[in-house]
């Protein structure tokens, strides 16, 4: 059984959806939106890098999002893709450890592609090892390894 920081349970899977960043202040954990989030941070502190020295740890928040991105990517052929119902969810204003109502979690795979957040995620993680290329090389692999499973499921879906 897999859960989620709210602590509901996903009885129809075995997964581990904790992390990632939470969406507008709600409920809901949208793929496509958190990708996009991590991608720009991560080209932001590619491109910005000395000018953002000041900042010291730099790259919290990248792996925050890199790292739920990863657990969403169950396979070579399997992409959790959201977290709550974007309907039910927009009406429940509490916070999360005290949400007690069922979670639902949505995958894409061969059967059911979806080629606009499968291409985010894979730019998402190949944007963040870039990030991380100096100071942990062995994230930086990791993420490069999972982009490109996420890129070879895009292609597959997209061109069958």
């Amino acid at each position: 059984m897999g859960f989620d920081e709210c602590g509901s349970p996903f009885d129809h899977l075995q997964a581990d959806l904790t992390g990632g960043y939470y969406d507008a202040g709600y409920n809901g954990k949208f793929g496509l939106r958190m990708a996009f989030t991590a991608t720009m941070l991560a080209w932001g502190v590619v491109e910005f890098w000395q000018e953002l020295s000041w900042a010291g740890e730099r790259s919290h928040a990248i792996r925050w999002a890199t790292d739920y991105r990863l657990k969403a990517v169950a396979g070579p052929t399997e992409l959790w893709v959201q977290v709550g119902d974007g309907d039910s969810d927009h009406n429940c204003w509490e916070r999360r450890e005290d949400m007690d109502t069922s979670r639902k979690a949505s995958k894409v795979d061969k059967d059911h592609p979806a080629s606009e957040v499968a291409a985010e995620t894979a730019a998402a993680l190949a944007a963040a090892s870039e990030v991380f290329k100096h100071s942990d090389q062995q994230y930086s692999e990791k993420l490069n390894e999972k982009a490109i499973w996420v890129t070879c499921f895009l292609i597959a879906s997209v061109c069958t």
